[in-house]
């Protein structure tokens, strides 16, 4: 850095020197080149003042200043050249008489601007509180050099001013997305990371919310990554007080929201791991216990089938001792319920497990992860359980929220960091906290595991590793969203309707819990509900599920037929193609049904294949005809088979 700067200035040094040189001989404009020389020595001064001082300087503003005096020494000096005692300068010389002036102010601007620097670059102890004000250059963009100020100060600032340079910057960045792009192109991202890993709480919280606010586009993101956020924000995470790990949790999610890539890099930190860890604290029982799942880890499921293998009433008599001690703590209290009933069987078995395991193995020498020994090796954070128990209530539901909002976003789209959460306890946590949470928790909660259904609809690994019929916490999560879409009123039903439509193909012949809700819901009066609920209907109705006829039947008996009627005779555009849809998979798979016959469902494609808009889609198309043909041949079948009788 130094010597990059030493370079920059040692131009402008040999340009005043030969300025100062070469006014020695001029012959015209003699008192306002005498004038030049002057400024220009004390110029020069400023120069040399400024090189001794490289290792303090600012490169940005120093690059910016250097090149804009050098530009305007260069012009003096061919001023200076032009009046000097040559004969044909003499002769023909051609100089403006407002032109030496000019170049005298212009050299004063220069004087300006080089003492700006030195005194922004000067640690705040030694300058006495003087105040910087804006150098000349500033004339045309007066907002970069008061972020060139703000961040020499986060540079060289003592501790409190560097929080007010760190606060500043939030403010201009709020404000304003180009400022930001401003911030990041003079170098503010290096230290306002310096300052969350070294400063004090605040100025912690208000360097990460200035990158959060810095992260608004992909290629600003990608520049923050490169200047080693991951690491930073993980340093946070563990170490830091609970209301700046909040704000890092809010510029994660913003940083995963503008570009997705960043994902892996977070995961690769222990980032998601981090996360987990706070939405489990003081969610489930011996949360301290909590890790990601790997080949030495056990997942819930894996423990509770282990104990459904051994001795029943053993068994019951250990979940019975570990449900006394076990409860679910939320922002809002403990509270008995389902939801408690679950969380509480199932820490409680894998508590017993753990300890009959110990038992067995105090013999020989302890491998189990999970033990007394080793708990203090996979703890939550580099704090303690304590002093997190300390925190303000408020601060607590906080984190939930803007830990469930990182996750949700972190995990959008992403398999491997969506494994990685349903093989740990975050699966249980969502279901707590989409019960129990407050308001944003809920929301966010809702929302991460709307995202992990998605990815496992498209991934058939994590859709069977995760969300077995036999798992706990995959229940929990299902009873949960069906809770809510047989309530009906609540303000997640759109995210319960879409998760429980991306597990359509998890669910068991035996299940049938699930499709009569749904049908209630087609009757909606908002358009919007009843169009989601048949997209998730179709789901079930659909070819790829390898349980349609079961499903279908299921559709038939809880009376979807004459709601589907409705809504493609009646409905908006947007309800008509999924409830047709709908119909013609109904028709497909089960066209014997006599509660099609005794709707006409027949009349209604018919009719909808003369509707233009429908017919436009040729896979629309092809598949009413699909449906109308099935139909026209066990119908006819029924029919011929009543007029005998």
């Amino acid at each position: 850095m130094a010597d990059i700067v030493k370079h920059i200035i040692a131009r402008p040094i040999q340009l005043a020197d030969q300025i100062i040189k070469a006014s020695e001989y001029v012959c015209s404009f003699k008192q306002d080149c005498a004038e030049i020389k002057n400024k220009t020595e004390k110029l020069a001064g400023l120069l040399r003042q400024a090189a001794r001082a490289s290792n303090d300087l600012y490169e940005r503003p120093t690059r910016r200043i250097m090149e804009d005096t050098e530009q305007v020494l260069d012009k003096a000096l061919h001023l200076v050249l032009k009046c000097s005692r040559n004969g044909l300068r003499r002769v023909f010389k051609i100089i403006p008489n407002g032109l030496p002036k000019k170049m005298s102010q212009q050299i004063e601007n220069s004087i300006g601007d080089v003492s700006w620097l030195l005194r922004v670059s000067t640690p705040a102890d030694d300058r006495d509180d003087e105040y910087l004000g804006l150098p000349p250059i500033a004339a045309n963009e007066p907002i970069l050099c008061l972020i060139w100020e703000q961040i020499a100060i986060l540079c060289s600032g003592s501790v409190d001013e560097r929080v007010d340079g760190a606060a500043s910057l939030v403010s201009l960045a709020r404000d304003n997305e180009r400022y930001g792009k401003l911030i990041i192109e003079e170098g503010g991202v290096p230290p306002l990371l310096r300052l969350a890993k070294e400063g004090n709480s605040e100025g912690q919280e208000n360097a990460a919310r200035a990158i959060g606010l810095l992260g608004r586009d992909p290629e600003s993101v990608e520049h923050i990554l490169n200047a080693g956020v991951c690491s930073a924000f993980t340093k946070i995470l563990k170490f830091a007080e609970m209301k700046v790990q909040v704000v890092v949790a809010w510029a994660v999610s913003e940083l995963a929201t503008n570009y997705p890539k960043c994902q892996e890099h977070f995961m690769q930190n222990n980032v998601i791991r981090l996360l987990v860890g706070h939405l489990a604290f003081e969610t489930i029982q011996e949360h301290s216990r909590y890790t990601i799942a790997s080949k030495q880890n056990m997942s819930i499921h894996t423990v509770f089938m282990a104990n459904s293998d051994t001795n029943p009433g053993k068994n019951d008599r250990s979940g019975n001792e570990e449900g006394e001690k076990c409860q679910i703590l939320h922002p809002g209290g403990p509270k008995p319920g389902e939801m408690h009933n679950v969380v509480t069987n199932t820490v409680g078995m894998k508590s017993g497990k753990i300890r009959a395991q110990s038992r067995t193995t105090s013999t020989r020498p302890n491998k189990n992860p999970y033990s007394r020994n080793t708990r203090k090796h996979i703890t939550l954070t580099g704090i303690s359980i304590k002093e997190r128990e300390a925190e303000d209530p408020t601060t607590k539901a906080e984190m939930k929220a803007m830990a469930a909002r990182a996750l949700w976003h972190l995990c959008a789209g992403n398999v491997t960091i969506c494994k990685s959460i349903t093989e740990s306890r975050a699966l249980l946590c969502f279901a707590v906290l989409l019960e129990k949470g407050e308001y944003d928790i809920q929301y966010n909660s809702a929302m991460a595991l709307t995202e992990i259904t998605a990815v496992a609809e498209q991934h058939v690994e994590l859709r069977h590793s995760g969300f077995k019929p036999t798992s706990p916490a995959a229940r929990a999560v299902i009873d949960q969203f069906l809770k809510i879409i047989k309530q009906a009123k609540s303000d997640f039903l759109i995210q319960s309707i879409q998760a429980i439509g991306h597990l359509a193909r998890t669910f068991r012949a035996t299940e049938t819990r699930i499709i009569p809700p749904l049908v209630r819901l087609l009757e909606d009066s908002e358009t919007y509900i009843s169009t989601e609920a048949t997209i998730t209907l179709i789901k079930f109705a659909c070819t790829d599920n390898f349980l349609h006829v079961n499903h279908c039947k299921s559709i038939l008996e809880a009376g979807g037929v004459k709601h589907l009627i409705q809504l493609t005779y009646f409905g908006e555009q947007m309800a008509q193609f999924p409830a047709l849809i709908l119909l013609c998979y109904l028709s497909i798979h089960v066209p014997d049904s006599e509660i099609l016959a005794q709707d006409k469902v027949l009349v209604v494609l018919e009719w909808a294949l003369k509707q233009d808009h429908f017919t436009k889609d040729s896979s629309l198309e092809s598949l009413i005809n699909e449906g109308k043909q099935r139909l026209e041949i066990y119908q006819c079948r029924n029919t011929r088979g009543s007029s005998i009788r």
